[in-house]
């Protein structure tokens, strides 16, 4: 993973987000994905706030979607790692990051969200 990859994809994933396309958004992911957030917690009732495949995570972020109607992200900033990138940006919960670690397919097969709660 080197910056233009890294940026690629921020620019690619936030777009995805902010066109609100559920198919898009899912199209980063590996089909047995797993994603963490402290929003699983609440919303889902699932206390590792852990989900995995995109059926379920579908399911989540579709509800997600539907509660912010409005949802929109602006990319602050994104950080290469060894086969992951971490986007920092402003969105519904305000300062957020997550990091994307990638398959060797290109893919996220995990995802971890970070909020300023």
């Amino acid at each position: 993973m080197d910056m233009t990859q890294a940026m690629e994809f921020a620019e690619e994933w936030v777009e995805s987000w902010n066109s609100h396309d559920l198919d898009k958004i899912l199209a980063h992911y590996e089909e047995d994905f797993e994603m963490s957030s402290p929003m699983i917690k609440k919303y889902e009732d699932v206390p590792s706030g852990k989900l995995k495949g995109k059926k379920d995570i579908a399911s989540y972020w579709a509800g997600a979607l539907k509660r912010s109607p409005n949802l929109h992200f602006t990319l602050l900033n994104v950080l290469v790692g060894a086969n992951s990138v971490t986007l920092i940006y402003e969105g519904v919960r305000g300062l957020s990051a997550e990091v994307f670690h990638f398959s060797n397919s290109g893919k996220v097969e995990s995802a971890y969200a970070h909020y300023n709660l």
